[in-house]
């Protein structure tokens, strides 16, 4: 038998102390406490985080058992289980209906690295626990395949109420889409921007993802009709501007972020990945050399009031994994690893608060 003088109502009064540090309101009144059990000296509960990626999770699991000590004493014995329930604003709808949040990744300028830094936030997410697809949204461009060692693998077709629809390759955890898949690799896709779009449509609505946290969309250079298609057919959660340091990054990095934010497009950035950030030779795993110059993510964050993500060092190991078809997640460089972990945690968050924040997504209207 447990001690009469707890019970749940008090377990969740002591829980009520404890505030998610990211939403600002206390657990209890965000529906985050379930399964609450009682034993000899023993409070066990689960806390359900908005994220598997969540970075605080440590913070909010001390927290949770600084509160019960002080409500109980400290001869109580904690257990807590954390879980998560990734949150998202969409309710369905005929496109994607079961994925969370779609997040797109742009950057203003070619050879950023947006690519390498979809593939690797996607597989840190995944390996945080998360359902993640990536829907290579660059037509004419296409280097998923490639990425992830998929280069000769074509998805499935299945009937699906009368429709022919494209189960997505999954190759380490992440399920893939591309028109990489679909021309062959040595064929140049030379259409105009209208069949370009048509493409795209059908990439999205005729792909059978199934449920998914996040589907990452990794766009292609710039701000053309593919950006414009691509907010037209779903509601996008948010959008991520890949950058490095140099100035000439960090001008069309602006023009990216800037076209999200349009009145009519209004999409929330949710934040900035500084990409090849500083060089760390293998050798010397402590030294760090500008060779882009230093804190230009960081100024363009604090331009447009958003959030720097993370910094990606620039290393040989990262390069290799998109040749070889492995993300440089999984490698057992851990600068790498660590940076690729961060951002990812610090998007989850984003993701978070945007959707405890700001209102629900929607597809945008452009009347021409």
């Amino acid at each position: 038998m447990g001690d009469l003088t707890i019970n749940k109502e008090k377990i969740l009064q002591a829980l009520s102390t404890v505030q998610e540090p990211d939403l600002k309101k206390d657990l209890v009144t965000l529906g985050m406490i379930r399964d609450v059990e009682t034993g000899i000296d023993l409070i066990s509960f689960t806390v359900v985080l908005t994220t598997p990626a969540c970075p605080l999770k440590e913070l909010i699991r001390k927290e949770c058992t600084d509160a019960i000590h002080k409500f109980f004493g400290d001869h109580i014995r904690v257990d807590i289980k954390l879980t998560a329930d990734v949150t998202t604003t969409r309710t369905g709808g005929p496109v994607v209906p079961q994925v969370k949040n779609i997040i797109a990744v742009a950057s203003g300028k070619g050879g950023v690295g947006k690519s390498t830094v979809t593939a690797n936030l996607a597989m840190a997410l995944s390996r945080s626990g998360a359902k993640v697809g990536i829907l290579d949204a660059d037509i004419y461009g296409p280097s998923m395949p490639v990425m992830f060692g998929a280069e000769d693998m074509q998805p499935r077709i299945v009937q699906r109420d009368g429709r022919n629809m494209m189960v997505p390759i999954q190759q380490w955890g992440i399920k893939l889409i591309s028109m990489g898949f679909l021309v062959p690799a040595d064929s140049a896709t030379v259409w105009r921007g209208p069949m370009a779009s048509t493409a795209l449509r059908q990439l999205i609505g005729d792909v059978e993802w199934g449920e998914l946290d996040y589907l990452l969309i990794d766009l292609p250079p710039g701000t053309s009709d593919i950006h414009l298609t691509l907010v037209q057919a779903l509601p996008v959660t948010g959008a991520v501007i890949v950058t490095t340091p140099q100035k000439v990054a960090l001008a069309d990095a602006i023009k990216g972020l800037a076209m999200f934010r349009q009145p009519q497009i209004n999409v929330p950035v949710l934040g900035i990945v500084e990409n090849m950030s500083y060089f760390t030779p293998a050798e010397l795993p402590n030294n760090k050399y500008y060779l882009f110059g230093k804190d230009g993510g960081q100024q363009l964050a604090d331009k447009f009031d958003v959030q720097v993500l993370g910094h990606i060092p620039l290393v040989q190991g990262i390069r290799e994994g998109g040749d070889e078809g492995r993300p440089a997640y999984l490698s057992d460089d851990l600068i790498t690893k660590e940076a690729f972990q961060e951002a990812a945690e610090n998007l989850a968050q984003q993701v978070a608060i945007r959707n405890a924040t700001l209102a629900k997504t929607k597809q945008v209207e452009i009347r021409v």
